[in-house]
């Protein structure tokens, strides 16, 4: 059992990225969170979703919040657990969508991570790497995503970026 603070897990898509952070929080030893902010919305998300609760196997309690992500962690980051955001790139598209202004729902996850009483480790999507997208929505979200990856990295003790399923410590203050 590690002692376990709240930390930004990085990554490209298929980096090992979620694999890092279960690991982190299993390590914990603590009752094991699993916030998902996917959302059922085709064959092929369904069929990701599924085999994400294989991967994570018995012990984990499930909580699907594909857009309310502070209230859910509120209601579930308490003493003797530790939390998996499984991702805010999902959560961040879903705010979009929902037409909220990402930049404030950003602040408000940072200042609720401020005050946690339970570990939490986030995983998202590092998108600035590759190619600057065709259009001006996805111009627009590649922009919010680096924002609100730069926010939560300020708000969080630990950053690691994870290529090719290994982590790299940006950030290590425990």
């Amino acid at each position: 059992m590690t002692a376990l603070v709240s930390t930004l897990v990085l990554g490209g898509a298929r980096s090992g990225k979620s694999v890092f952070g279960e690991k982190l929080v299993a390590d914990s030893g603590l009752a094991k969170i699993y916030l998902a902010t996917a959302t059922r919305s085709d064959d092929e998300m369904t069929q990701r979703i599924v085999h994400h609760r294989a991967r994570r196997g018995d012990g984990w309690t499930t909580v699907e919040e594909p857009l309310a992500l502070v209230d859910a962690l509120t209601r579930e980051a308490g003493r003797g657990r530790a939390v998996l955001v499984d991702c805010l790139t999902l959560w961040l598209f879903n705010v979009m969508e929902a037409g909220r202004d990402p930049e404030v729902e950003a602040k408000r996850l940072t200042r609720y991570l401020g005050v946690a009483a339970a570990p939490i480790v986030l995983v998202s999507n590092e998108v600035g790497l590759g190619l600057v997208p065709e259009t001006p929505l996805g111009r627009a979200f590649r922009d919010a995503q680096g924002r609100l990856n730069q926010i939560v990295a300020a708000a969080v003790p630990n950053v690691v970026f994870v290529a090719a399923g290994l982590p790299l410590w940006l950030k290590q203050e425990n």
